[in-house]
């Protein structure tokens, strides 16, 4: 049974951080490419960050330079360490892991960033 779990997420003021897990497990982590994600209500699944299984990233450019994804391949977990966060911010956060057709997803964290 593949399960993604995510954790972290929590209320932060603007400028503030926070650091995002997801453990996996019922996978061979190492060879899934990990992506976020995050979606606020009524509005599309929006793509975060992915860390490929050869240890290439890359980030949306509306968290270009305030967010780090990672990966310990050991602890079959991937983080977003997210930085300088601003209300825009504010949505859930969903962990993927992806190889060939094989797709799956987390339940979702919930960050919200407000004074």
């Amino acid at each position: 049974q593949v399960q993604l779990v995510e954790s972290g997420g929590g209320l932060v003021q603007p400028g503030g951080s926070l650091r995002l897990s997801c453990a996996a497990s019922g996978i061979i982590f190492s060879i899934y490419a990990m992506r976020w994600y995050r979606q606020v209500p009524g509005n599309q699944r929006e793509w975060v960050a992915i860390f490929t299984s050869r240890g290439r990233t890359n980030y949306a450019d509306s968290v270009k330079g305030r967010f780090t994804i990672s990966r310990d391949n050991a602890k079959n977990t991937v983080y977003l360490q997210m930085n300088s966060l601003t209300p825009e911010d504010t949505a859930v956060y969903y962990c993927n892991a992806n190889y060939n057709d094989y797709d799956y997803w987390g339940q979702g964290t919930q960050v919200t960033v407000s004074s």
